[in-house]
């Protein structure tokens, strides 16, 4: 693991802070759990722009495209699949799992 030395605005030392003792954690978990509900946060935020699709949008949050669609439900966006395209995908996968 690296270690990076940042300047931080005082507002944003103390949310640090609030969420470390909300949490119970340490300030440098609470910090690493900040950047990381934010990056996901901005992928979201670039995808429902326009700027990601939907595999570069899993790609960039390490995730399944299943798993996308959760978070995107968690970020309160939707993925545009249409029905049609949700059975052609079920029928791949059967064939996958036939061979």
């Amino acid at each position: 693991m690296s270690v990076l030395s940042i300047r931080l605005k005082e507002n944003q030392i103390e949310r640090i802070n609030e969420l470390s003792k909300m949490r119970k954690e340490d300030k440098s978990t609470a910090a690493k759990e900040l950047m990381d509900y934010g990056w996901d946060y901005l992928m979201v935020k670039l995808y429902k722009e326009g700027n990601l699709s939907l595999g570069m949008l899993a790609d960039k949050l390490n995730l399944s495209i299943s798993e996308t669609f959760d978070r995107l439900a968690e970020f309160g966006a939707t993925a545009p699949v249409e029905y049609e395209d949700y059975l052609k995908g079920a029928e791949y996968l059967k064939k996958m799992k036939a061979h």
